[in-house]
């Protein structure tokens, strides 16, 4: 076989720390100009390298397999480039097709293709500069927040993804089940008979690690969880899917301040590493943004560019504003008066939208926005009530073109206070026996929020479309691949 000699990556070749000796690479061919320059891609970097090939040297039926998405293996000397838009290319010496991709039938020509066709050919989409910008920064985010957790001493925690448990009390939720759905067993009642179940009870996909992760800060301290969560949502929205991934970090003793701390922090610190590592494919897609904005009317445009933008949220401190002080700002703003807003805000207690959000951050305060204790009445059941009766110590984060990107609160540690707020909600406390009984035994202020990965990658990208920046999104009807 032709696989004894080590091969380097593109990325290692760019480096031009190997001129004028004698390489090997693999990859898939981008592009194949005037029978004599192969740009060959190997996913290591955004940019190509260019062999260079002496057409008279080689056997035409070699140079007729070598197309746009051929997988080759080539041998040659990197030296100095003569042309422009490249430093180093390879003088090719030896080319070992691998796999060929007829041009006839292969989707992923060298042209531009909209995101829709894309999506449905989202095994190959990632062979396009967009998709493995985004991809490899969504690598880097990933990352990025292990490591800050790592550094400031979390422990890493693997949630259940089967549970009995509605965390979010929103009840759109995947059920799991072996039962025989079209005659499945029935108590005497007439109800599908859940012990028969596998689990002998009804189960679904989780919707959040949080109350599991609860127990687990109890005990260690500071832990975070990072895993996927399913949402049965009916939303076919552009910020909307069925599957995505959550990190979630709780800690005991931490406040609704040290929490937005903690948030603030973090956040910074994982956009800073992609700053300082992803150089290259954020400038490709700060282009590309750019690119595709021209086509847009002025007051659709960005006020930055991608990267001016990053720096923005990591260099300011984000600004807190309690929701009463948000509803009075939303109240008396030209948009609510002249009846812009699809949910215009009458008075306090309204669940604000995103077009709320987002006039709140990119109109009015022009920076990352954390609002605070919000109305008892449409939030979480396990959000600590405070003094007044009727706001809780809840905080979301909301960001520039994505509205809210963290949720989070200080928890209800009070054992009476919680069992009030669960029976009010119809809750069977038999549900929640052991979350209960972290409050029997040890309770203390502690307090957690969850960042929803893919609508921080969607931020970090440009992208406007969360299924662009999840592998093979899961999304209403659609779970093709």
């Amino acid at each position: 076989m032709h696989f004894n000699m080590k091969s380097t990556s593109v990325k290692e070749l760019l480096s031009g720390n190997l001129l004028l000796q004698e390489v090997t690479v693999n990859g898939w061919v981008k592009t194949f100009r005037s029978n004599r320059f192969i740009a060959l891609n190997d996913g290591s970097t955004i940019n190509n390298i260019q062999c260079v090939v002496d057409f008279e040297e080689f056997d035409d039926s070699i140079l007729k397999q070598i197309a746009t998405g051929a997988a080759l293996k080539i041998t040659g000397t990197l030296v100095e480039s003569q042309g422009r838009g490249q430093n180093v290319e390879i003088q090719t010496k030896n080319i070992y097709v691998h796999g060929i991709a007829d041009p006839e039938t292969y989707p992923i020509q060298p042209k531009k293709h909209s995101l829709e066709f894309l999506r449905e050919k989202a095994h190959l989409r990632i062979r396009t500069n967009t998709f493995a910008a985004v991809m490899r920064v969504r690598s880097a985010l990933s990352f990025a927040i292990h490591n800050y957790f790592r550094q400031n001493d979390f422990n890493y925690f693997h949630a259940p993804i089967i549970t009995g448990s509605d965390a979010e009390g929103a009840g759109e939720m995947f059920r799991v089940t072996t039962l025989d759905q079209k005659n499945p067993p029935l108590t005497e009642e007439g109800e599908i008979n859940h012990k028969e179940d596998f689990f002998g009870k009804e189960t679904n996909l989780t919707v959040s690690g949080q109350l599991e992760a609860e127990a687990y800060a109890m005990a260690l301290g500071k832990v975070y969880t990072f895993g996927p969560t399913f949402r049965a949502e009916n939303s076919n929205t552009s910020r909307h899917l069925a599957e995505f991934w959550m990190i979630e970090p709780e800690v005991a003793f931490n406040d609704l301040d040290a929490n937005m701390d903690l948030a603030e922090d973090f956040i910074k610190d994982v956009i800073n590493y992609i700053l300082e590592n992803c150089a290259e494919d954020l400038a490709f897609l700060e282009k590309r943004l750019l690119d595709e904005e021209k086509t847009k009317p002025q007051a659709e445009r960005s006020d930055m560019p991608l990267i001016e933008k990053l720096k923005f949220v990591a260099d300011n401190n984000f600004k807190r504003v309690s929701y009463t002080e948000a509803i009075d700002i939303l109240r008396n703003s030209k948009p609510n008066k002249k009846k812009k807003f699809s949910y215009p805000i009458d008075g306090w207690g309204a669940d604000l939208q995103s077009e709320h959000e987002r006039y709140l951050v990119e109109k009015h305060f022009k920076c990352p926005v954390i609002l605070f204790d919000y109305p008892a009445d449409i939030k979480a059941f396990y959000m600590r009530l405070n003094e007044d009766g009727k706001t809780v110590r809840a905080m979301d984060i909301l960001f520039p073109g994505i509205g809210e990107i963290v949720g989070g609160s200080q928890r209800e540690e009070r054992l009476d206070v919680l069992k009030e707020k669960i029976a009010a909600l119809g809750i069977d406390e038999k549900e929640l026996w052991w979350y209960l009984d972290l409050r029997k035994f040890g309770s203390a202020v502690h307090s957690g929020f969850g960042l929803g990965f893919e609508r921080l990658v969607l931020f970090a990208t440009g992208m406007g479309n969360i299924r662009d920046v999840i592998p093979f999104p899961r999304t209403p009807q659609n779970a093709e691949f």
